[in-house]
C-alpha cells in the first residue's frame, strides 16, 4: 500500500493486533490477581504495570517477590528478561531510527514482543513504506494491546481472589510466546537458538530464583549468533 496514509497504516496495525487481545486480556488479568494476592496495593500494582509495561519482566519480578528473593536478584532478573528488548530496538532502528526524538522515546516505551513481531514482519513485507507509515503502524500495534493490558490488570487487582481457579488464566503466558515465536523462526540460526534455549532451560530448572531461564536465554543467544556466523562463513566459501 505505497499510497496509503499513515492513518490507514495505524488502523491496519490495530486490526493486525486483534489476535493478541485474546492473550493480553487474560495475561493482564492474571498479573493483577497475582499481584494483589502477593500483597501489593492497587496503586503499587498500577504503577508497576504502567512504568514497566513488560509482561514477562513483571511476572518474573512478581514471582521473585513472592519468593522473598533479594532485591538485587529481582532487579537483575527483570533486567535480564528484558534484554531481548535491546535486540528488538537494534532490529527496528533501520526502520524507525530517523523518526523525531519524541516518537522514538514513545516507540521505545511501546516496544514489547507483540509490537515488535507485528512491526518487523510488516516492514519486511512492505519495504517501500515511508517513515511516517512505519511509525504509524508501530504505534497502531499497541492501539488495542496497551489499553487492554492496563484495563485487565486493574480489573484483576480489584477482583483478586474472586476469580475462580477454574478459569486457568495462566494459560495465557505460554500461548502468547508460542504465538509470537512461531512466525519468527525464519532462519536456521533462529531454530538453533530456540532448541539450545529449550534444552538448557530444562537442564537448569533446579537453579534458584528461576535463574535457569536467564542462563537458557543467554545460551540460546550465543548459539544463535554462532550459528549465524557459521552459516555466513559457509556461504562466503561456497
Amino acid at each position: 500500500m505505497p499510497s496509503a496514509t499513515p492513518k490507514s497504516y495505524f488502523w491496519k496495525a490495530v486490526r493486525d493486533s486483534v489476535p493478541f487481545v485474546f492473550v493480553a486480556g487474560p495475561f493482564g488479568l492474571l498479573f493483577g490477581v497475582l499481584a494483589a494476592e502477593a500483597g501489593l496495593k492497587l496503586v503499587e500494582i498500577m504503577t508497576f504495570t504502567v512504568t514497566v509495561f513488560a509482561g514477562s519482566a513483571q511476572f518474573t519480578a512478581l514471582q521473585l517477590l513472592r519468593e522473598e528473593a533479594p532485591t538485587l536478584i529481582i532487579l537483575a532478573s527483570a533486567l535480564a528478561v528484558n534484554l531481548r528488548v535491546a535486540m528488538y530496538s537494534a532490529s527496528l532502528t533501520p526502520y524507525l531510527g530517523a523518526a523525531p526524538l519524541w516518537q522514538r522515546i514513545f516507540a521505545a516505551y511501546l516496544t514489547v514482543d507483540q509490537s515488535y513481531s507485528l512491526a518487523i514482519v510488516q516492514y519486511e513485507k512492505e519495504p517501500e513504506m515511508t517513515l511516517q507509515q512505519r511509525v504509524a503502524y508501530f504505534f497502531g500495534t499497541n492501539g488495542l494491546i496497551a489499553p487492554i493490558w492496563f484495563g485487565t490488570t486493574l480489573a484483576g487487582a480489584l477482583l483478586g481472589a474472586q476469580i475462580p481457579d477454574s478459569w486457568a488464566l495462566d494459560f495465557a503466558l505460554p500461548i502468547a510466546f508460542l504465538a509470537m515465536i512461531a512466525p519468527m523462526l525464519r532462519t536456521p540460526a533462529h531454530v538453533v537458538a530456540m532448541l539450545v534455549s529449550i534444552i538448557v532451560a530444562i537442564l537448569a530448572v533446579g537453579i534458584p530464583y528461576n535463574l535457569g531461564l536467564l542462563v537458557a536465554g543467554l545460551a540460546g543467544m550465543i548459539a544463535g549468533a554462532q550459528a549465524e556466523l557459521w552459516l555466513a562463513r559457509k556461504g562466503a566459501l561456497t
